[in-house]
């Protein structure tokens, strides 16, 4: 399957997804305007940051191996029984620790305590969201795209209906709860769907400790969570220095331009990592790579600048649709932002060099570093150019990661030649 066939499947799973977040983002923002899309996305982080943590970030590490090993019987049943292992313990771990520390994480994140009980529920789901994201990466391992659309659409439909129920009869609350449940429901849509499969076998459900599988999986877990857990933890810190220097509104305008890019981008982010990662794992040659990534960059780049300039142009009408009137000054925002979407694919797709091929040191080194360069030029721009500083930021970041990712993409492939 090539990057056009898997591009057209992942693209229908992903307008699904986009179509549920598209969905609460409008509810959050008739209910509560522009401070409730700002708290939105503080929630949204830690969800994210629960998500991965809970299945112990190995969801990369599962899709490379499963990738590798899927004609080699035994050492796929080692891996498998060692990464269910793995997902188990972790999530067992990370939900009871939230948990327990529930009030204080409210506090911080959304600074109201009745919503504890969402941060309570969400703890409890992490076994079902480990278990769900351990089922999605194996069906992407065997790059069985199709399928995996399946489940995210019909996930993403069930979930849209949830949102829509929950909000009807809980408002706000209802919303966010809606989207605690909505990610446990993947597990009861994946797990029959890959049931059916004709690479489904029993044992694979089995767990077990595997001392060599788990230092290989232990490898992409710190690469995964390094590159998870950053992004979530430095939107926090940006939000709560705008939240500080401007007000909640002001954070969400810069959320509301956030989210629309998040949302374009998820149609290419979602190909790439379905398609590119299992495939990069197992190219070997040089020359097939440099064509592989060529290949990338001739389908990709010019349908991303497409949609980057068409977002621009419709800019108006989207900040209308998707929040309320309320919105309009989020529009001065676009133009920075979605320069910075361009560049930071170009990089993205350079970047999976590192994941395919285990550069753990490298990989954990440069988000730390552009983690901290990005929080440091918001601060910078901000004091300069107001809240627009935030989205320059932003563009300049990955102009220096996309620079770095070509000296890293050189040095590999000079490398391999010797």
């Amino acid at each position: 399957m090539n990057i056009v066939r898997s591009g057209l499947y992942s693209s229908i799973a992903t307008a699904a997804r986009l179509l549920a977040g598209l969905v609460v983002i409008k509810l959050v923002a008739a209910f509560a305007g522009p401070e409730g899309v700002g708290k939105l996305g503080q929630f949204m982080s830690l969800m994210s940051l629960l998500a991965v943590l809970a299945g112990g970030g190995i969801g990369t590490g599962i899709v490379k191996y499963v990738a590798e090993y899927r004609d080699d019987p035994p050492r796929l049943a080692r891996l498998l029984a060692a990464a269910l292992w793995y997902v188990l313990c972790a999530a067992c771990l990370m939900g009871g620790l939230a948990l327990l520390f529930s009030r204080p994480i409210t506090q911080w994140l959304l600074g109201d305590l009745r919503y504890q009980s969402l941060i309570q529920i969400l703890s409890v789901a992490q076994l079902g969201v480990a278990l769900a994201n351990y089922v999605l990466a194996v069906v992407n391992g065997f790059m069985d795209v199709r399928r995996l659309a399946y489940i995210q659409v019909v996930g993403s439909l069930l979930g849209v209906a949830m949102v829509c129920g929950l909000s009807y009869f809980f408002g706000l609350y209802g919303a966010l709860l809606a989207l605690v449940v909505n990610q446990a429901l993947l597990l009861m849509v994946g797990l029959p769907a890959w049931r059916r499969s004709n690479y489904f076998q029993t044992g694979m459900l089995r767990m077990g400790f595997d001392r060599e599988m788990v230092l290989r999986l232990a490898a992409f877990s710190v690469m995964t969570l390094t590159s998870a857990l950053l992004p979530p933890m430095v939107n926090i810190a940006v939000r709560n220095h705008l939240a500080a220097q401007f007000s909640w509104d002001q954070v969400g305008y810069w959320q509301a331009v956030s989210r629309v890019s998040d949302a374009y981008l998820l149609f290419i982010t979602t190909a790439i990592n379905i398609y590119y990662l299992p495939k990069l794992s197992g190219i070997k040659e040089p020359g097939l790579l440099k064509a592989e990534l060529r290949s990338a960059y001739r389908h990709i780049m010019p349908v991303v600048i497409v949609l980057a300039a068409l977002v621009y142009l419709l800019r108006h009408v989207i900040t209308w649709v998707l929040f309320t009137h309320d919105f309009a000054p989020a529009e001065a925002l676009y133009a920075p932002q979605l320069l910075g979407d361009v560049i930071k694919i170009a990089s993205f797709v350079l970047s999976y060099i590192m994941l395919a091929k285990a550069m753990t040191r490298v990989f954990v080194i440069s988000e730390c570093v552009f983690a901290i360069s990005y929080l440091a030029l918001v601060y910078l721009f901000t004091t300069h150019f107001g809240l627009i500083g935030a989205m320059y930021a932003f563009a300049v970041n990955y102009f220096f990661y996309l620079m770095f990712n070509v000296l890293v993409a050189r040095r590999y492939l000079s490398e391999v030649k010797q």
